[in-house]
């Protein structure tokens, strides 16, 4: 008799647990459902649409967000390559809002643009540069403009700038970000700033020798970590958890997707020839305003190199901005920070 109270009992601890849990879960997903549709609103004057496009053979997703039509476009080109930024729903890319009409794109093959039925495709030089034009085309048509600043972050910043030196007629402005210069230059200049950091460290001498193997990038991340040069090092300056809770643009459909996608496509761009055909050396001059954004413990992409080809720069206009005590996820780190400067940009472009 005792043995079936005990049983009774579990069973009711058991279905109480159950049913607190289904209550959680029916209260958090009821909250996700509000906060969602309050940063899905369009601001009053503003404009606030998301939407598929069909870009050189596959659909393609663009958030089109800004507090005035009339403000000028900005284009942002994600970093990566394949590092969608749509995750965070905003919470970057709203603080330059009130100035621009920020356009958000997932590139092909990843974020909201990924999907099974359409990946896989080879990511090369020539189809980045065709997708670049068609959705730079697409926006000047939709938005009815005739020009878009162009802001490329990390690898945006490569293939922004291949971007505006081609088709200088679309653009108004180029705004480089945590400037890639030069692939296999960037990497020689890692090393040799790392052994710097390393000394007669012998851990560190270790990883120095991996630099040289296929452990090439778990070596670097860990010496970027070990000596305090690491993206996670500059903190994010927002609660990232709830910017991608409350996301809304993702349902959970999309999530699920998100974290499923375990497409290697980026990964074999990054480490092909194709991606060094985006290489900037030798090739630096710019028929529009050209804009350099860098952290001053940037060594993710060295900031000294693209300060040096800064120098080299030719162009109607060219301004750089230090960002000090500032790594390679500046973006994330220094939302305020860089927003101020790109508000600098924008009045500057204005005037």
């Amino acid at each position: 008799m005792n043995q079936g109270k005990k049983k009774h009992g579990c069973l009711t601890a058991l279905l109480s647990l159950l049913a607190l849990i289904v209550c959680l879960t029916i209260a958090l997903l009821a909250i996700r459902a509000v906060k969602m549709k309050k940063n899905g609103k369009t601001p009053e004057g503003g404009i606030n649409e998301s939407m598929y496009v069909d870009i050189n053979g596959s659909r393609q997703w663009i958030n089109i967000y800004g507090q005035k039509k009339d403000n000028p476009v900005l284009l942002y080109l994600h970093g990566g390559p394949g590092s969608a930024v749509s995750v965070f729903g905003g919470a970057v890319t709203r603080k330059w809002s009130d100035v621009y009409t920020v356009v958000t794109w997932d590139q092909r093959d990843c974020g909201k643009s990924y999907s099974p039925d359409q990946s896989g495709t080879p990511i090369t030089f020539d189809l980045m540069m065709q997708d670049g034009k068609e959705m730079t085309e697409y926006l000047l048509d939709h938005l009815g403009i005739e020009k878009i600043t162009l802001l490329g972050h990390s690898w945006g910043s490569y293939f922004g700038a291949k971007l505006v030196q081609e088709y200088p007629e679309y653009y108004d402005c180029f705004i480089g970000v945590g400037q890639l210069v030069d692939w296999p230059e960037n990497e020689k200049r890692f090393a040799e700033a790392a052994k710097g950091w390393v000394g007669s460290d012998p851990e560190g001498k270790k990883l120095l020798e991996q630099l040289d193997t296929a452990d090439h990038d778990a070596a670097k991340a860990a010496l970027l970590s070990k000596y305090g040069y690491s993206d996670i090092d500059d903190k994010v300056d927002f609660n990232a958890l709830h910017a991608m809770l409350y996301n809304p643009y993702y349902s959970l459909s999309d999530w699920k997707t998100f974290f499923s996608n375990h497409d290697t496509v980026y990964q074999d761009f990054y480490t092909s020839d194709e991606f060094r055909h985006f290489s900037l050396l030798g090739n630096s001059k710019y028929e529009i305003p050209y804009y350099n954004v860098n952290g001053a413990k940037d060594y993710t992409v060295n900031f000294e190199l693209a300060q040096e080809y800064f120098e080299t720069v030719e162009a109607p206009y060219k301004k750089l901005y230090l960002l000090e005590d500032t790594r390679h996820g500046l973006l994330r780190s220094k939302t305020e920070m860089f927003s101020e400067v790109l508000h600098k940009i924008a009045a500057e472009q204005q005037q």
